[in-house]
């Protein structure tokens, strides 16, 4: 009995393969490394390296082990990206959850679990967002991410394949010792492009917008820690495991941040000057997301450790001070 987990090698998918294995659980990996770090996978892990698209590589993966459940984070994420290629992110998003459906089907395979987005909410009609809220996104990631949840549903009702579906905001900090973190190239999230001017390795932050409706005008967004969101990740697992019903849930802290908040806060962090400069606004980007996390609360027994954003800056400025150059030092 072994868990799959695709995109394992990842920043999200490295720390839950960390976490699982920690927990005793048995873990595959597969990841086509595009944006991965095969040096950040969990030793205990056995790793396979391949593509969700290639339905031959995932029927001879599925031969090879004993897999009971997925975790999927083998998804393209970046909104501007996705807003200059859309096909780039139906192609793998979409189609690739297509694959892999196809054979946990042939497999017998019931249980996955979904890395989805805040993303499917587009402009949200209300702060918190709650998981019965509309989904009508503004960009192609996160249409494509929404696509793959309603293809889930209907594998649900087809074939009785159960999912869960965690939608979560902006992610943040990395493993407390500094073994794994972060390392994307190019590098586009706040907290880690704050972290390389703060390194000396980009001259200046560019914060997109500083007219939106919100206290400071720039970008709100609820940051959660990746060690809790691993620990998510596991927790709707079991959820599966005990046989309850496919369901959706939000993960976040609850706290809205917005850009000039995270800036003072890795500042303080750093104790580095970190220069900064507004720019014009990016295509697709909402001007707050906060997600109501109750519902995973109580249902799932979550119970986030790091609500605090210095703390989230902390690890994560840990993982870049001994890593300076990312995974490719090493």
């Amino acid at each position: 009995m072994s868990i799959l987990v695709l995109g394992g090698a990842g920043y999200i998918g490295s720390h839950t393969v960390d976490h699982l294995c920690s927990m005793g659980y048995d873990v595959i990996v597969a990841d086509n490394l595009e944006t991965g770090h095969k040096v950040a996978v969990n030793k205990d892990a056995k790793f396979y390296q391949g593509d969700i698209r290639d339905k031959e590589f995932l029927i001879k993966l599925f031969q090879n082990e004993d897999i009971t459940d997925v975790i999927h984070f083998a998804a393209f994420s970046i909104v501007p990206e996705s807003m200059k290629d859309p096909l780039k992110y139906f192609d793998n998003n979409t189609y690739g959850m297509i694959s892999l459906l196809e054979v946990m089907k042939d497999f017998d395979v019931k249980h996955i679990v979904f890395s989805s987005t805040a993303a499917t909410y587009g402009e949200p009609k209300q702060i918190p967002i709650k998981e019965t809220d509309p989904t009508i996104p503004t960009n192609p990631y996160g249409e494509s991410k929404l696509a793959m949840e309603k293809i889930m549903h209907w594998s649900d009702v087809a074939y009785g394949i159960k999912f869960v579906a965690l939608r979560y905001f902006n992610v943040a900090g990395a493993k407390p010792d500094g073994t794994i973190g972060e390392d994307h190239h190019p590098e586009t999230h706040l907290i880690p492009v704050v972290l390389e001017v703060a390194a000396g390795q980009r001259d200046k932050l560019t914060i997109f917008g500083d007219d939106y409706d919100t206290e400071d005008g720039t970008n709100v967004r609820d940051y959660v820690h990746v060690e809790d969101l691993a620990e998510a990740h596991r927790l709707a697992m079991e959820f599966l495991r005990k046989g309850n019903e496919s369901n959706v849930f939000n993960l976040g802290s609850s706290n809205g941040f917005s850009n000039k908040e995270i800036l003072s806060a890795a500042r303080e962090v750093t104790r580095k000057e970190i220069p900064a400069e507004i720019g014009p606004r990016r295509p697709g980007d909402p001007s707050t997301l906060i997600a109501a996390s109750d519902k995973a609360r109580k249902i799932l027994g979550w119970t986030p450790k790091y609500d605090d954003v210095h703390k989230m800056i902390e690890d994560a400025w840990n993982f870049k001070s001994t890593h300076l150059n990312g995974y490719g030092e090493e």
